[in-house]
C-alpha cells in the first residue's frame, strides 16, 4: 500500500494558487486513475485506487499548509504506512516553473508544510516529488505562493503536473525512487 499526499490549502480561495500544486497534482492523478476524492478522514480528503494489485491512498490534507503533518501523521498511524510508502508532492520556489524533481529524503528547505510533516513523523526520510513554481521577482514570497499561475505559466505547470503524474504512476507500478530520479530529474 502507498500514500500519495499533495500539499495545499483547502478552500476555493486557494484552489489555483502556486502553493496548491500538490492538490492539483493529486486531483489530476485521481482523474487519471478514475478515483473520486470524497472521503473525509483524519483531517484530509482521500480517495483509494487499486493499480495492479497495489492499493494507493490519494490525500489532500485539509489542515492548511503549515499544519500538514497532522493529517499525514494520523493517516500514517491509522493505515500503518512505512516511511518508504509515503510520497509528498510539494511546490518548490528554487526550481524553474513546472520542473519536476524527486528526492528520497532531506530537510524542509524552508517549506512549512514539509517542516510540519518532519516534526510530526520525527524523520526526514520520506519521498518527495517537487514541482517548481519559480522564485518571485518583485513580490513577497507569501504573496507569490498564494496567487494563481499566469496564463503564460499555465502551459509549463500543466506539463509539470503531467510529468509528475507519470512519475507517480511509475512509482505505483513498482519503480524505485532512485530509478525515477534518473528518469525524471
Amino acid at each position: 500500500m502507498k500514500m500519495i499526499v499533495g500539499l495545499g490549502n483547502p478552500g476555493s480561495k486557494y484552489e489555483q494558487t502556486k502553493h496548491n500544486i500538490g492538490f492539483m497534482t493529486v486531483a489530476e492523478l485521481a482523474k487519471q486513475l478514475d478515483v473520486t476524492l470524497s472521503k473525509h478522514e483524519f483531517n484530509a480528503i482521500t480517495g483509494t485506487a487499486h493499480v495492479g494489485g497495489e492499493k494507493v491512498l490519494l490525500v489532500q490534507p485539509q489542515t492548511f499548509m503549515n499544519d500538514s503533518g497532522r493529517a499525514v501523521g494520523e493517516l500514517k498511524a491509522f493505515y500503518q504506512f512505512h516511511d518508504d510508502e509515503i510520497m509528498i508532492i510539494q511546490d518548490d520556489m528554487d526550481m524553474a516553473m513546472g520542473r519536476v524533481r524527486l528526492r528520497q529524503r532531506g530537510s524542509a528547505g524552508g517549506h512549512n508544510g514539509i517542516k510540519s510533516i518532519i516534526n510530526v513523523l520525527g524523520t526526514q526520510d520520506f519521498y518527495r516529488l517537487k514541482i517548481g513554481i519559480q522564485h518571485p521577482q518583485k513580490q513577497r514570497v507569501v504573496d507569490w505562493v498564494l496567487t494563481p499561475f499566469t496564463e503564460a505559466d499555465a502551459a509549463l505547470i500543466n506539463a509539470g503536473i503531467d510529468r509528475a503524474c507519470a512519475a507517480l504512476t511509475d512509482w505505483i507500478n513498482g519503480e524505485t525512487v532512485a530509478q525515477l530520479m534518473n528518469q525524471y530529474n
